[in-house]
């Protein structure tokens, strides 16, 4: 089942929320504190995301509780390959977003603000986004027969306060609970979070700082890769990181290598690298698809650098969807359209030749 709700434009109108993680400063200015970006914010003024204002000296989030799309969906959507496989999450996304990607899929929601994108975007109005309090939340993944929650579609760390008290009720009630983020939390969001946070899909869009300023606007690159590190090696999530490889921005051989070793030498050999296709969008609408091509020279090259799972997406059928084991190359899951189709470990472990393959949440049988 997919319910999808529109976004409706004008002036933002919600009800306040006061945001957790920020500093009083001196003339009623606050510093954010839930993004890298750390935005010093005067009185009656937004930050970069334009879900966080100064009211008085007192930062409120203007977007708790307020869902623009919700849906349930196969957790290889996300993707997640290696995470309760098989099982389904109700996804949430709400408005606005710390980045400005030049090639958005979901600009309408997470664009909310004035961009020098070149395009025509308004502030975007929530007094017609659906309200759903965490509480309701819970119940409506377990009514509709989901394993667990994902805070989705438009950045969630700008939803700090509402995920992290939906994300501690979920775990209460047996639900797994995931983040789809670019990354760019703050140490204290994150271990805000932390405790009630089992998995974290990151996007990873370069490796060079110069890439990031040219894709999203964003340029504290080197803090970005410590939360991801944090985030695996402090507070055990399960990482995954996606490349979106985008024609002439990130697909030269320097950087994905930049990207493969990374992954390889900060998180660990054992994390699933997704290279995705990029399909034309917003700003980039005039760049072509990324051949296949360039995406099958990415999977070697994280081969090369020493990662034992790579996989393609965006390419319907290819080889590489599916999950092998390192050591022989038996096919242990097999994939289509973002599902799994069949499930044939042994114990956690490949038939053929009985090494250990890392997938958390498998079900009785296959690790029985």
């Amino acid at each position: 089942m997919m319910s999808t709700h529109s976004t409706v434009f004008g002036e933002v109108d919600s009800p306040r929320h006061e945001a957790d993680l920020y500093d009083r400063l001196e003339n009623r200015r606050v510093q954010c504190n839930v993004c890298l970006r750390r935005c010093i914010v005067a009185d009656g003024r937004a930050g970069y995301c334009f879900t966080r204002r100064n009211e008085g000296g007192r930062m409120v989030t203007l977007i708790y509780g307020a869902v623009s799309t919700w849906s349930v969906a196969p957790i290889e959507i996300k993707p997640l390959y290696h995470f309760y496989p098989g099982s389904h999450a109700l996804s949430f996304g709400s408005f606005g977003c710390n980045f400005r990607c030049i090639g958005c899929q979901n600009w309408e929601i997470a664009h909310v603000g004035p961009t020098r994108l070149g395009v025509k975007e308004r502030r975007v109005t929530l007094d017609r986004a659906v309200r759903i309090s965490p509480a309701q939340s819970v119940e409506m993944a377990l009514r509709h027969g989901c394993q667990g929650l994902s805070w989705t579609y438009n950045e969630p760390a700008l939803w700090l306060e509402y995920a992290t008290e939906a994300a501690r009720l979920a775990k209460r009630r047996g639900l797994y609970t995931n983040f789809v983020t670019n990354g760019a939390l703050t140490p204290e969001a994150l271990d805000y979070i932390g405790p009630s946070l089992d998995g974290f899909r990151v996007d990873l869009k370069g490796s060079r700082s110069h890439t990031y300023r040219r894709l999203a606007n964003f340029r504290a690159l080197d803090e970005l890769l410590e939360t991801i590190e944090r985030a695996h090696r402090m507070w055990k999530m399960h990482v995954e990181v996606v490349t979106n490889v985008t024609p002439g921005y990130n697909d030269s051989k320097e950087e994905l290598h930049g990207i493969a070793r990374f992954i390889a030498t900060r998180l660990g050999p054992d994390v699933p690298w997704h290279v995705t296709r990029f399909v034309p969008h917003l700003r980039l609408s005039h760049l072509p698809l990324t051949p296949v091509g360039t995406l099958e020279v990415a999977c070697e090259i994280g081969r090369r650098e020493g990662l034992k799972y790579v996989y393609i997406g965006n390419v319907s059928g290819h080889p590489a969807n599916h999950t092998y084991c390192p050591e022989c190359g038996h096919r242990v899951i097999e994939r289509r359209v973002h599902g799994v189709v069949s499930i044939s470990l042994v114990k956690g472990r490949c038939p053929a030749c009985g090494t250990s393959i890392p997938i958390i949440g498998l079900s009785p049988m296959d690790v029985a």
